[in-house]
């Protein structure tokens, strides 16, 4: 790496701190956040659903003749769910509770992407009126004889993609000889193959890799047309697009700069939708904790929080991510002395010594009952947390525009649904 492109890294790297930190700061400042803490205390997610509209509206405006429909399972909540419905977003669902969360939603605005599923899931599925399936093998496809005519299933395609932060290749998906062979089972079977889907691994900053695997489906497509006599209609170019949490990542509309040469052809002729997950819905919530305990041990300061790698950090444990963490004194001005900073280790609740949030933290002296603060929580985090050691999940409160009175008094994240 040269010397140009470590500085190059390093301012963005603090552009992207200080936005995080006015976004922060600007939250804690607000008298609905305030009175969200003051009614719950800590921890607490403040969650802002017009962001994730505003963020729907960028992938709406940046590759138009995609047709989005959201990965409920990054955040699961009733108020991200109805803005982007208001939006005219579709939704992706990969079990029949994510399903239920849908009610009242037009079924043909949903699709079903998990690739295994038991028989009476896709019953469950087919009686509410879902018709898109995915699938990647033969006995998956083999549940789907005697479905209605309308079904339509996509066949889940594998790529490699080594620098993603989960490299979804392993576990789901196909090669290309074993995708023809399924398209034949399908078409001998009287089962409608509608296209291809895959999905290039999740924090993917690479969009070369995006287009590369656009074009290997569409050339598989063309191949398969032209060899076997069958017709496509659909492109699934899945999920994955990077959010940047404590460095740059390549923006929305930029990626979109690649993409669109790759698709936009095809755009007359495909159905071209995607399942956009973390990047609708990291940056509408923030996490605010609080030191419940200050320990001098032989690598220096550790800050004990009341959340932690069992709970909303999931994340860092799960993904691989690094959300920032900033005090409060910090967000409003309090901290003017830099010299009284020190680094420290900050540890989550539980009685688990792998429960270590972050090492090596700068932060001002702190004790017990100040907060801190992680903005870019929305995306599994309170989907993804534990109440290990009996601990209840993080409770969530709605503190965007338009947000009601009692939706400041937060719910678990397991009620949520409920709550609009």
């Amino acid at each position: 790496m040269t010397t140009h492109t470590t500085r190059r890294d390093a301012r963005a790297a603090r552009s992207i701190r200080q936005i995080r930190h006015d976004e922060a700061s600007a939250l804690l400042a607000s008298d609905i956040a305030k009175a969200a803490i003051a009614l719950n205390g800590t921890p607490v997610l403040l969650l802002d659903p017009e962001r994730v509209r505003g963020q729907y509206r960028r992938l709406a405006a940046a590759l138009p003749f995609v047709r989005f429909h959201y990965a409920v399972k990054a955040l699961a909540h009733r108020a991200v769910l109805t803005a982007l419905a208001e939006e005219g977003c579709g939704f992706d669902v990969a079990t029949g509770e994510e399903l239920a969360l849908l009610e009242g939603i037009d079924p043909g605005r949903v699709i079903h992407t998990h690739p295994i599923k038991k028989p009476a899931e896709i019953a469950q599925a087919l009686a509410a009126g879902v018709r898109t399936f995915v699938v990647d093998n033969v006995v998956e496809l083999e549940k789907f004889a005697g479905a209605p005519a309308d079904a339509r299933l996509l066949i889940r395609l594998a790529y490699r993609s080594p620098h993603a932060k989960s490299d979804l290749s392993t576990k789901f998906g196909v090669g290309p000889y074993e995708a023809a062979h399924l398209v034949e089972q399908a078409r001998d079977r009287g089962i409608r193959v509608a296209g291809f889907s895959f999905h290039v691994g999740s924090q993917l900053d690479d969009p070369q890799r995006f287009a590369a695997a656009i074009a290997e489906t569409l050339a598989l497509m063309d191949h398969l047309e032209a060899t076997l006599g069958v017709r496509f209609d659909t492109l699934d170019i899945g999920g994955g697009f990077p959010v940047a949490y404590d460095s740059a990542v390549t923006p929305l509309e930029d990626l979109a700069a690649v993409l669109r040469p790759v698709l936009e052809p095809h755009a007359d002729r495909l159905a071209i939708i995607a399942e956009p997950g973390r990047v609708l819905a990291a940056e509408a919530m923030t996490l605010v904790t609080s030191v419940v305990g200050v320990s001098e041990r032989g690598d220096g300061r550790w800050y004990y929080l009341d959340d932690g790698l069992y709970g909303s950090y999931s994340n860092v444990l799960a993904e691989d991510v690094h959300p920032l963490i900033f005090s409060e004194r910090e967000l409003t001005g309090r901290d003017a002395d830099a010299e009284a900073r020190r680094w420290a280790t900050l540890a989550g609740p539980t009685c688990d010594s792998t429960d270590v949030i972050a090492r090596e933290v700068l932060l001002p002296e702190l004790a017990v009952g100040d907060l801190l603060v992680s903005p870019a929580m929305g995306a599994y985090t309170a989907v993804t947390a534990t109440r290990f050691n009996g601990r209840g999940l993080t409770p969530i409160a709605v503190v965007g525009r338009g947000a009601r009175t009692g939706e400041l008094l937060a719910v678990a994240p397991d009620r949520a649904a409920a709550i609009v």
